[in-house]
């Protein structure tokens, strides 16, 4: 069968186009000027950041979710639950070795009483409950880690004290260096609080920040959120269409399109992160010249030109942009009617050059020695009530019917379930996973897998002519992604499921067990 050619890769991916401040009263207090910053459309805002200061190199900080007021332009005044009264959260910036300790502190509201407690788990619920998610980070998924099978309960009663929890990851020192995120994983409200905009950005510094031409480029976060907003708020996920009639109003770095200055020549450092919860961004850069240098944190063997890329939720791209005549160009997304960002050159010329190598993980596996095939599917009207679809998961290790005397009717199949594993990996073992989409409506599944990165090698069974490392992948309606993967160093329950996230709190999503 012939190979995709590179220009080919890049089109066809979803993800491939080609002692600290320790954010107490002053930490919120430098969000909330990076908040204000973005609402007056001064400086292209950054989220404030919080990085390692001092030996044994430890980034000890705290992060309290509550609702706050967000002034957004053209918007209104919106009430969202944020870390640290910032949208979106502060960037957290360690190396490999470093250790991250967190304090998680629950301000928000107790919960109401669930409306739909009889429906079991896979109904969305718990929307003032929330836990840590790294995502993409290769980081202990166990513990007081990157495990979210925790839960952040609210206090249990108004008035009380605001609730506390810990988080303690250990970074590997081979971890690879580039753009991860954080967000919270509860099942049940991740698409609810992904949506208020509970979402901040993770720099991994590294091999390739030492490239000289890299090194010299501006490095800028592009934090890409998306709220439902509608009478002031974000209503929670309380019905199947609750989000349907609304649009979704995309935010970088909290502003509504904020401008970006560049000079004629210079060469810029864009981490662009898809932090939604629902919506496939079709990115193009209008008559700019970028060339990605990484995908979902993994860097490549050598740039790649780009104009126009998808990004999946969850999805980030790295990109070195370079500026060009003077002009004003945009970032744009398909089926967005506001441009997300816009590009400014003006001042004076200036000379950078762009690398022609970098410090890329090898793109080959050895054979795998197992294969698996999993199909995502989703049901229209098969529940009575408020959530009447299914979205499953389906294939070899697909969760068993609740009730085993029902049968294997599609209406009682089995979604997710935390007590059962749905599979096994065992560490340095190679497998190869044919991850089909056959849904025929709700079709737009982003695959994502914790804990380790996997090697995409075929799109509908078509060989791409250099494989791509992603963590998110989205899967092409009706079609197939093949993938390899070769866990390593961690043991313990991770999860692998769709990223559009109101499909994950509706049970779509298996567990996987990494055993030795």
């Amino acid at each position: 069968m012939a190979s995709v050619p590179r220009r080919g890769v890049l089109k066809g991916l979803p993800l491939a186009a080609g002692a600290a401040i320790a954010g107490r009263a002053t930490g919120a207090h430098a969000d909330a000027r990076s908040t204000a910053r973005a609402a007056t459309g001064t400086p292209f805002p950054q989220p404030a950041t919080r990085t390692v200061r001092f030996r044994p190199r430890r980034l000890e900080t705290r992060l309290t979710v509550g609702f706050t007021e967000q002034r957004l332009p053209g918007v209104g005044t919106v009430l969202t639950r944020t870390y640290d009264g910032s949208l979106p959260g502060p960037t957290l910036r360690v190396r490999p070795g470093d250790s991250l300790h967190v304090t998680h502190v629950n301000a928000l509201p107790p919960n109401p009483a669930p409306a739909h407690h009889d429906l079991g788990m896979n109904v969305p619920h718990g929307f003032n409950t929330f836990n840590l998610h790294l995502h993409g980070m290769h980081v202990d998924p166990t513990g007081e880690a990157d495990n979210v099978f925790r839960s952040f309960e609210p206090a249990g009663a108004p008035g009380r004290a605001a609730t506390s929890w810990r988080s303690v990851v250990d970074i590997p020192l081979n971890h690879p260096a580039g753009t991860f995120w954080y967000h919270p994983h509860h099942h049940g409200s991740t698409a609810t609080q992904l949506l208020n905009g509970l979402a901040g950005v993770i720099i991994v510094e590294g091999d390739i920040d030492a490239v000289p031409e890299v090194a010299a480029a501006k490095d800028i976060v592009v934090c890409i959120n998306e709220l439902k907003v509608s009478g002031g708020k974000v209503p929670d996920l309380s019905s199947e269409a609750v989000y349907d009639g609304i649009a979704s109003t995309f935010l970088v770095n909290g502003a509504p399109n904020p401008t970006l200055t560049i000079a004629p020549g210079e060469v810029q450092r864009w981490r662009i992160v898809n932090a939604g919860a629902l919506t496939t961004l079709y990115l193009t850069l209008d008559g700019l010249k970028a060339y990605q240098i990484a995908a979902d944190g993994i860097t490549f063997m050598k740039p790649a030109p780009v104009t126009a890329f998808q990004l999946p939720v969850g999805g980030r791209a790295d990109l070195l942009v370079r500026g060009g005549e003077p002009g004003v160009h945009r970032l744009t997304a398909g089926g967005v009617s506001q441009p997300l960002m816009t590009l400014k050159v003006t001042g004076v010329p200036r000379t950078m050059s762009l690398p022609t190598r970098l410090p890329g993980r090898p793109t080959t596996l050895p054979e795998p020695t197992r294969r698996r095939s999993l199909i995502f599917r989703s049901y229209e009207n098969v529940f009575p009530g408020d959530f009447p679809n299914a979205y499953r998961i389906l294939g070899e290790g697909e969760t068993p019917p609740t009730d085993p005397r029902a049968g294997r009717s599609d209406v009682q199949w089995g979604r997710f379930r935390p007590d059962y594993v749905n599979h096994r990996v065992r560490l340095g073992q190679v497998e190869e996973w044919t991850v089909t989409n056959d849904s025929r409506r709700h079709a737009h599944h982003p695959l994502h897998l914790h804990t380790n990165h996997f090697l995409v090698t075929e799109i509908n069974h078509r060989p791409l002519a250099t494989p791509v490392w992603h963590d998110t992948v989205g899967l092409p309606p009706h079609g197939s992604i093949t993938f390899r993967l070769r866990a390593e160093d961690f043991t313990g329950r991770s999860m692998v499921h769709c990223h559009q996230s109101q499909h994950e709190d509706e049970g779509m999503m298996q567990i996987i067990e990494y055993v030795r």
